[in-house]
């Protein structure tokens, strides 16, 4: 806000501090308006600063020495103008354009200047210079002189707008008449200064009347010299037409590139090209351009360009497919072990595509953790369909251009990733992989992802239209597949246009068979070494999966038996013999890989109190989750630890609620969580949990710890709570089952509700767990504690030797309802 004062004579004086920006080369008038073009970062700063806080208003003053990048306090003039921003616009090279409008004079001292809290611009406290006037005779003959002289300067200079002089020569007040002419007149920056800190009005009008004499008397002179050069060119027109018939016959001799021929050229590839007959008559129209240019000028080079890159794309250039469904189901079984859902759709589009003689490029979008083969499927895909295979990477793409591509208004213009992508596969129906289709973030520059609907919208993409070429291009043969680790931060419309296929992760079977099959023979190809050399049997190589990998994938199974195959031609070298094999067994990894890093599975070793087994969704695949809870003497607290997210917390909360609400039929006394404090903690701290998936697990973990009862060790459960105690659906039901039968569970309680995905669960996994479907709360007890019978949980019966517990216990009264 303006701020006031008082001078010595008690007459008031505006002051008001602002964010100051310094210009070069350029002086601001008050009541002018003027655009500028801002690039500094202490400027933008500034900009935004007055935008944000001080009503648009800055201060604006000029530099001494406009080479500075960064002017210190006393490379600034001391009178500046307040102004306002009226209008601003970012560019896509980075810098802002401003308009700015001069408001009123201003004065600031360069010692006091203020520097902002984040020292990146300069704050001013600006004294406000107050407007003279002036009157008599003398006043008026200048102003008429002034306004003739504004006729004149209409008329020579071609470049101020009739409308502005006619706005200039209807102020009749000196001064400001004065600072309205200043900004159309070119004079040095400095004499500009001059003008800006000339006070009064007389004296200002003076020396800018004297300045406006001098640029008619320019703009006459001017417009002299160019008459005289047109006359010379007429002159001269005969002289150019002989040098051009020069050259074209240097050009037919070979002797340097001729446009004319070099145009024929064009044509002729244009009229080969499959492309509408809108398009080919706009690439023409470009074509002809060429002939009357000459190959030394830019506008010529970037022409050429952006014809070669429409002549090289493949218009409705289609490889020839006929691939029989048997060929096709054993290039992808050989290239991958399971991955049945995949396989199964890409035999399909193959079926249709040998009943129908046109079909649209299907849009596959592979969801799954690393490592679980979404890219390798892809390209199987493309030698299973004898396509093209092209892959494009979209993580940390931020710009849209990189998919629309840029305008050939900017310089160093190129189309963007999908076309240039077409022009390397020579073909318009490939196999075109988009790599990480949520690693991709927006920012200023645009939304990727939202550039991405009309590529992947089969009802759209046969019409995609680059920034570039400005051209409708046909996509629709293309065969889109996308690949993802998650769905989570990939947009929903763009999710909509999609088939999601999802890969959730190998058994310990298919891993011993990929790494048999695919990683082995990988390599010890790489390593040098053969078959051999290397006598890797099933029983250690599922101990390497069991104890030295945690994955869904197999990529860091590949990595472990690429640490083998190191050692072994270690040995192979020290020995000196070729022929050596070298024998491996489950015993010996730990000369090979060191001391296993994982435990066979994560379930506990003997039932315990307190102590819980959940499961767990994450990108990396299914994970068991263990809840510890305990008690100690206390007044009520509830501590929930272990980095839990707000949905888990929740969860938690809705747990505890729920057996305070039940507190007679478990046999505890009404007012139990008075006495104790509840300590809830779900280990691995470092690393965050959420999700609405475990709150069974919670609530059988702390009734476990109220009631001293253990909880079964080989038995492990996933499932929300209400807090009647419903147990309601849950999602990833596949990989948490995948992840029981790593961790050797025996039992999995899952809701009522998620029997019917127990279809997607491969019959090995289901012929190896016990998995219960559980309705309420009361059934998850029931399986989940080490009782000898129900009686034991409910009315208080159960046998009490923790202190703690036995506080809580009080006499039955209650049966259990039936």
């Amino acid at each position: 806000m303006p701020k006031f004062g008082f001078d010595s004579k008690d007459s008031p004086i505006d002051f008001v501090t602002l964010p100051m920006m310094s210009l070069r080369e350029v002086v601001m008038f008050p009541r002018s308006i003027v655009p500028l073009f801002v690039g500094r970062e202490a400027s933008v700063k500034a900009i935004e600063s007055a935008l944000a806080n001080f009503d648009k208003k800055i201060f604006l003053v000029t530099q001494r020495a406009p080479e500075k990048e960064k002017p210190e306090p006393g490379d600034l003039y001391e009178v500046g103008t307040v102004s306002k921003i009226l209008q601003m616009l970012r560019l896509p090279d980075g810098t802002i354009k401003v308009l700015f409008e001069g408001l009123y004079r201003g004065r600031w001292d360069p010692t006091t200047n203020v520097v902002s809290p984040e020292d990146e611009y300069s704050m001013a406290r600006v004294e406000r210079i107050p407007e003279q006037t002036a009157e008599g005779s003398e006043a008026d003959a200048l102003v008429r002189a002034v306004h003739e002289g504004l006729d004149s300067f209409g008329e020579a200079n071609s470049k101020v707008a009739p409308e502005a002089v006619s706005a200039m020569s209807g102020i009749n007040e000196p001064g400001q008449l004065a600072d309205s002419i200043m900004p159309h007149l070119r004079v040095d920056f400095r004499q500009k200064q001059e003008v800006l800190e000339t006070l009064p009005p007389h004296e200002r009008l003076e020396r800018t009347y004297e300045m406006l004499l001098g640029e008619v008397e320019i703009a006459t002179i001017e417009k002299r010299v160019k008459g005289r050069v047109k006359d010379q060119m007429e002159k001269n027109q005969r002289d150019y037409y002989l040098n051009e018939q020069i050259k074209a016959i240097n050009k037919e001799m070979g002797r340097e590139d001729d446009p004319v021929a070099e145009a024929a050229e064009l044509e002729e590839r244009l009229g080969k090209k499959k492309m509408s007959d809108e398009n080919r008559e706009r690439v023409m129209r470009e074509v002809k351009k060429l002939r009357t240019m000459q190959p030394s000028s830019a506008e010529y080079t970037v022409l050429r360009n952006y014809v070669d890159w429409v002549l090289d794309l493949p218009w409705g250039e289609l490889k020839q497919t006929n691939v029989a469904i048997d060929k096709a189901r054993t290039i992808l079984d050989e290239d991958h072990f399971g991955l049945e859902k995949p396989k199964e759709r890409i035999l399909e589009y193959l079926a249709v595509q040998n009943l129908v003689e046109t079909i649209k490029g299907p849009i596959l979008c592979l969801v799954g953790p690393p490592g679980v083969g979404k890219t390798s499927i892809a390209r199987s895909i493309a030698r299973a369909t004898e396509r093209e295979f092209v892959r494009l990477s979209l993580g940390g793409v931020r710009d849209e251009a990189e998919i629309r591509g840029h305008r050939r208004t900017y310089v160093g213009a190129l189309p963007g990733k999908i076309i240039q992508s077409l022009r390397r596969c020579s073909f318009n129906n490939p196999v075109l992989c988009l790599d990480e289709v949520d690693k991709m973030s927006t920012d200023f520059r645009g939304d990727p992802s939202s550039a991405l609907l009309e590529v992947l919208d089969p009802e759209q993409n046969a019409t995609f239209n680059d920034h570039y070429l400005d051209l409708d291009y046909d996509l629709s043969k293309v065969f889109f597949i996308t690949t993802a680790n998650t769905l989570e931060s990939i947009p929903l419309p763009l999710q909509d246009r999609m088939e999601i296929i999802r890969l959730p992760g190998y058994l310990e079977t298919e891993k011993r068979e990929i790494g048999r099959r695919f990683l082995l023979p990988k390599q010890l190809e790489q390593h040098g070494l053969a078959m051999e050399n290397l006598d890797l049997p099933d029983d250690a190589l599922v101990e390497v999966i069991r104890t030295y990998t945690r994955e869904a994938g197999v990529r860091n199974l590949e990595r472990e038996i690429a640490s083998i195959c190191r050692k072994t031609a270690m040995r192979i070298v020290e020995a000196d013999d070729k022929q050596m094999q070298v024998a491996l067994n489950a015993s010996g990894l730990e000369d090979f890989l060191g001391i296993p890093r994982f435990r066979h599975g994560e379930r506990e070793k003997a039932p315990g109190v307190g102590v819980s087994t959940g499961l767990a969704w994450t990108q990396m695949g299914g994970e068991l989750l263990m809840v510890e809870t305990a008690l100690m003497p206390g007044k009520g607290k509830v501590v929930i630890t272990g980095k839990l997210g707000d949905v888990m917390q929740e969860s938690a909360k809705a747990a505890i609620s729920y057996i305070r609400s039940r507190s007679d039929l478990f046999g505890l006394k009404r007012d139990f969580h008075q006495d104790v404090d509840i300590h809830v903690h779900v280990p691995e701290g470092a690393t965050p949990k959420d999700g609405p998936s475990a709150g069974i697990t919670l609530a059988t973990s702390v009734v476990s710890a109220l009631l001293n009862i253990p909880v079964r060790h080989d038995l492990a459960m996933t499932g929300e709570i209400t807090l009647r105690g419903s147990v309601l659906p849950i999602g990833g039901l596949r990989e948490k089952l995948l992840a029981a039968h790593r961790g050797r569970i025996k039992t999995v309680l899952i809701p009522k509700d998620n029997e019917k995905d127990l279809r997607d669960v491969p019959q090995e996994i289901k012929d190896d767990l016990t998995i219960l479907p559980m309705e309420n709360m009361d059934e998850v007890l029931e399986q989940a504690l080490v009782c000898e019978s129900a009686d034991a949980i409910f009315c208080g019966r159960g046998k009490s030797a923790e202190p703690i517990a036995n506080l809580l216990l009080k006499e039955p009264q209650l049966e259990r309802p039936h």
